[in-house]
């Protein structure tokens, strides 16, 4: 445990102190609060979170600690950690070590004994900030000009940092403990995944149906993906503006016109839209956590959803004559999830695979693959 204190700032002016725990060092970031109860260690791991540092409106850190089988990537991937109460006492036999140490080693400051609640509504109300957090004695005029000068994540390309470096293929469980492995291809499939920053729960989902399952760079072009025949292409998550991705918008583009059965999640989702000719918008303080209600348009069925997202797709900009909006947000009534009705081509804004969250919408994996069993030829079918 870190004996210091720390500083937190908000671009606003707003200046907290608290207790100092994992890596002594400065941080700059975009402050945005998760309201799931639990999966502390998912979320952290999430290369969606890259550029920002989360808050997290449950009372209660760290009483689980940390395990070797939870992670949703190799590393944490946020920049920072806010809590109302860290657990001192690690209880769970899985685990192997405490969030703090973990955190210190991943070179990740953490901030602890803050109202959380206050700081939540306050970003709930006035929108996301840019911040600055220092476990080091950093003064809070510093940390102030930090978060004011700090570009932050509006049209920057963060997908670059957290993809995959090389194409590879998933060798881990097909399936976990989480997933019951149920294969429903009678022949051999393929499924070409784009790395957005892909979370590998999605991979478990995949891999579940027995398929084979190729992971590529974002910037892999279409036509590479495309000489391999994959039976199915996956469009993943990831972190920070879809407005300033416009190579992998032209990707996109290319791969709808490839009649193959394409799916995205969340950043793969905004992709779709962009290339349908929408705009993306950025929402006032963005939708993390793993209890958001959706609504299945076509049924009127009511799924609660893990999501993680500070941008969305403008409906309103999408033609209607080609498009479906399949779900809408029964939060803010933004889009969550289209089809196009002349091409095997659908996307969700949420996270069907919930790593935390509930299983909702685990059938939507279903769905994709229901594509691919039928050559596309079923496009939407849900």
């Amino acid at each position: 445990m870190n004996n210091n204190t720390a500083t937190l700032v908000l671009q606003d002016g707003t200046i907290l102190d608290g207790q100092a725990f994992g890596a002594e060092t400065d941080a700059v970031f975009e402050l945005v609060f998760n309201t799931s109860m639990m999966g502390y260690q998912e979320i952290i791991t999430d290369p969606s979170y890259r550029g920002q540092g989360v808050l997290f409106t449950a009372s209660h850190i760290g009483n689980v600690g940390i395990n070797l089988e939870d992670d949703e990537s190799v590393m944490p991937q946020v920049s920072a950690v806010v809590v109302c109460r860290l657990s001192r006492a690690v209880s769970n036999w899985r685990a192997s070590m405490p969030l703090s140490q973990w955190l210190d080693t991943a070179g990740v400051p953490g901030i602890s004994g803050v109202d959380t609640r206050w700081l939540t509504r306050r970003l709930r109300d006035g929108g996301t900030q840019k911040a600055a957090l220092s476990t080091k004695g950093t003064s809070p005029e510093t940390l102030l000009q930090m978060a004011r000068d700090w570009p932050g994540l509006d049209g920057r390309d963060m997908v670059e940092e957290v993809t995959c470096t090389r194409p590879y293929t998933w060798q881990a469980d097909a399936g976990s403990r989480w997933i019951s492995p149920a294969p429903i291809f009678d022949r051999p499939v393929s499924i070409a995944a784009y790395d957005f920053g892909i979370k590998e729960n999605i991979l478990r989902h995949l891999a579940s149906s027995g398929a084979r399952v190729d992971i590529y760079p974002a910037d892999t072009p279409a036509s590479d993906v495309l000489a391999h025949h994959p039976d199915g292409i996956f469009l993943s998550n990831g972190p920070g503006d879809p407005a300033g991705l416009p190579y992998l918008v032209q990707t996109v583009k290319e791969l709808m016109d490839s009649g193959i059965p394409l799916f995205g999640i969340c950043l793969g989702h905004q992709l779709i839209g962009r290339a349908l000719g929408a705009e993306t918008r950025r929402l006032k303080f963005g939708h993390h956590g793993g209890n958001h209600p959706v609504q299945h348009l076509p049924t009127g069925r009511v799924l609660i959803t893990a999501q993680n997202h500070n941008y969305c797709v403008v409906p309103e900009q999408l033609d209607g004559g080609n498009v479906e909006i399949t779900y809408r947000s029964l939060n803010d009534d933004s889009l969550e999830g289209i089809r196009l009705k002349h091409k095997p081509v659908f996307s969700v804004q949420f996270h069907p695979e919930a790593a935390p969250g509930p299983h909702d919408a685990h059938d939507i994996f279903a769905e994709f693959f229901d594509l691919i069993h039928n050559g596309g030829s079923h496009a939407g079918a849900h």
